[in-house]
């Protein structure tokens, strides 16, 4: 199950873990065209996915996903990718309307969908957590949105502690934080070519990069690995 699945860095994922073999649940908020061109592409391949509208702030809409997923059969893995920037600029500039969206998106939309997978996959025998951080989390963003830095702090600080508290039950809860990617999430579209030389290695980059690190957390070569924070950043 990816959140956020029809666009960018999500859609990468949901491709990467169909030709994994995984049967993939394709969360979205909106773009619901996005969403199904994600999926012919899938089921063009030959690989069994399913698209889903959630708004994963909202309890009763995170368990419609979840239930719904059950058509592809247990959930055995969740991505926690579904996530909003809020206002731009300097945080004296910031609206809170704008703040608080991206905090019940970033941080109590991973929770409840987190809290929901935890319950599923603890009744069927077990299961993993990805949670898609950002580098931002400890740079902190100074001058372009604060607020949303720290809401991956807190990802960081969800996985970290939610990773002990379910070890036991056969749950790995791992992280991916990226740095700067070539994805329409930015306002200004050419923000990752303008920021490359800041970037040690001297570019940004492709959402497919960060499926990969997803790619390895959700398999059985990551089994003894949880609790783990996987910056991929080129170096920032």
């Amino acid at each position: 199950m990816v959140t956020g699945g029809s666009r960018g860095i999500g859609a990468a994922i949901c491709r990467r873990l169909a030709a994994d073999g995984h049967a993939v649940v394709v969360g979205y908020r909106s773009d619901a065209a996005a969403a199904e061109a994600v999926a012919d592409e899938l089921h063009g391949a030959g690989h069994r996915c399913l698209t889903v509208a959630v708004d994963t702030a909202d309890e009763a809409s995170v368990d419609r996903l979840f239930d719904a997923a059950g058509e592809l059969g247990p959930v055995t893995g969740l991505v926690n990718n579904a996530g909003v920037s809020g206002p731009n600029g300097r945080l004296a500039d910031a609206d809170a309307q704008g703040m608080r969206d991206a905090i019940e998106v970033n941080v109590l939309g991973y929770l409840l969908c987190a809290r929901r997978a935890v319950r599923d996959m603890a009744a069927s025998g077990g299961g993993a957590i990805v949670n898609i951080s950002s580098a931002a989390a400890t740079l902190g963003s100074p001058g372009q949105y604060v607020h949303y830095a720290a809401t991956k702090a807190a990802t960081d600080a969800i996985t970290v502690g939610l990773a002990k508290e379910v070890a036991a039950d056969g749950i790995r809860v791992n992280c991916v934080a990226p740095g700067v990617i070539w994805t329409g999430f930015h306002e200004d579209p050419e923000r990752p070519a303008k920021l490359a030389d800041t970037i040690p290695m001297g570019r940004a980059g492709q959402p497919e990069e960060i499926a990969g690190a997803v790619s390895w957390l959700l398999s059985r070569d990551a089994s003894y690995a949880t609790g783990a924070v996987l910056r991929v950043a080129g170096g920032m």
